[in-house]
């Protein structure tokens, strides 16, 4: 009896609720106003300049007991040779596993580990970075390991043949995804699969790093005039700059140039090319060209563009090419930017292999229809809105205003670039996205990979251009 009285209970409520609406005074949802979004009132940071080059930001915040630290280092896999394609990455991780010349990374481990605090290190494409977290109590021990794995790495050779077996199982095992596969190609084929920005790691390259490669490159790229470090907690930003000018004293800076990075060359050539893979019965597909930089004047309508294409549910690639021609079980679509080189414009999806092509020629079409019809209004307004919207969550930690203002150091935008970028993305007109998606859009010229079962395609892929190039993922062995 009492649970057929909560269940009218429920449905009394819902009732109500469902009623309030127009009943009883209310209007329907579609015709309720908001306010504009205020501005996003940032805290102030601290800038800091030491007199060994090193640049610091720091944030107090005093709500929790906690410091929390992050380094940028003016490094990255970009600047590794060819034939040692893994040692930035490899260097950065037995950075911190192979402990300094004081302590073994197992003794840093157990000390970090029973004070509750954490120092992490690594290296990416075009940056390194590290970390570090603590208790405020324990901020000058914490403060102290960060200080001595950055400047004094060991790199000892077990550490660094532990790593290397932890990524020869990574490269064995790289094809078994068909997503990762496509992406992976994908890249290849805008960048050159020997630009620095798509080349992979590979056994033969693995094997050939040594720990005074790992010693070399460290020496190059870190010093404190190469270092961006960002503090934000619970500290008084003077006693803090003290700590961080004695924990790096005596740190020599690096005075050696950056090597010179190629530029991407690109002449939008047409392509059709296949990852012939048998053990899977659906197709995952990319296509697309070159994207382009954050610094482009465009790249404003572009974000809008963007929202308008592949904007997720309320996206024309979502609408119409999954949602209403039934092509995909997920589509996607990107004209990305990156800081300081070309992006990538892609629009993808998986799809049972008997409507490849059909998917295919179904983005290609939305792809026409955003350079011969403007957006409507309520396009517009809706991309606009969704990008607005979230605005607010790139702000909503004091690491989040601390790790963006670094960004924008490290590639030289101004500190209030995503501002801009608001206030920018606000002024955005129809008239501004057709512009940008006729200048940066080329669906006639766009390299279309496929991975998948050809014997399953509903048509020959030869039907979208008059060659299909077979592409070869096979694993190089350790002595290719």
């Amino acid at each position: 009896m009492k649970t057929v009285v909560q269940y009218m209970a429920v449905l009394w409520i819902v009732a109500g609720l469902m009623g309030c609406g127009v009943e009883q005074g209310g209007r329907p949802y579609q015709d309720l106003t908001y306010p504009e979004l205020r501005d996003v009132a940032l805290p102030a940071v601290q800038r800091v300049t030491l007199p060994n080059g090193m640049r610091l930001l720091l944030l107090e915040d005093h709500e929790l007991p906690l410091v929390e630290m992050s380094c940028r280092m003016r490094v990255g896999s970009i600047y590794e040779p060819a034939d040692k394609t893994g040692l930035a990455e490899i260097m950065g991780e037995v950075m911190r596993t192979g402990g300094t010349e004081s302590r073994t990374g197992d003794d840093l481990d157990e000390l970090l580990e029973m004070n509750a605090a954490s120092v992490e290190c690594g290296i990416n494409l075009d940056s390194g970075y590290a970390s570090a977290s603590s208790l405020k109590e324990d901020v000058d021990l914490v403060l102290g390991v960060l200080a001595d794995v950055l400047m004094h790495p060991a790199f000892p050779e077990d550490k660094l043949q532990l790593a290397r077996m932890q990524y020869h199982s990574v490269i064995a095992r790289r094809n078994d995804s068909a997503g990762d596969i496509a992406s992976r190609e994908f890249k290849k084929l805008i960048y050159g699969a020997d630009s620095v920005y798509a080349r992979e790691m590979e056994h033969a390259t693995l094997d050939a790093i040594t720990c005074e490669d790992l010693k070399t490159f460290h020496s190059r790229f870190y010093g404190p005039n190469r270092m961006i470090l960002g503090v934000w907690g619970d500290f008084d930003s003077k006693e803090m700059v003290k700590k961080i000018a004695d924990a790096f004293a005596g740190w020599t800076p690096v005075t050696q140039t950056l090597p010179e990075v190629k530029t991407v060359q690109y002449d939008y050539p047409s392509t059709v090319n296949l990852v012939e893979k048998t053990d899977i019965n659906q197709s995952n597909i990319y296509l697309g060209h070159i994207g382009g930089r954050m610094d482009d004047p465009d790249y404003f309508a572009l974000v809008v563009m963007n929202r308008i294409l592949g904007g997720g549910f309320t996206g024309r690639l979502f609408k119409n090419v999954r949602a209403r021609a039934g092509l995909a079980y997920s589509v996607f679509g990107r004209y990305s930017a990156n800081y300081d080189y070309p992006g990538l414009m892609f629009v993808g999806c998986q799809t049972q292999s008997g409507s490849t092509v059909k998917a295919i020629r179904g983005m290609v079409h939305e792809l026409e229809q955003m350079v011969t019809e403007k957006a409507t209004p309520e396009e517009l307004a809706i991309a606009k809105e969704s990008y607005l919207n979230t605005f607010v969550f790139n702000f909503d930690t004091t690491e989040e205003v601390v790790s963006r203002l670094m960004t924008y150091d490290y590639y030289g935008y101004p500190e209030d670039f995503l501002q801009k970028t608001k206030q920018a993305v606000e002024q955005v007109s129809v008239d501004d996205v057709f512009r940008a998606a006729k200048k940066h859009l080329h669906p006639d010229e766009v390299q279309i990979l496929v991975v998948g079962r050809s014997e399953d395609f509903d048509e020959s892929l030869s039907a979208l251009g008059p060659e299909v190039r077979a592409l070869d993922i096979t694993i190089p062995g350790p002595d290719s």
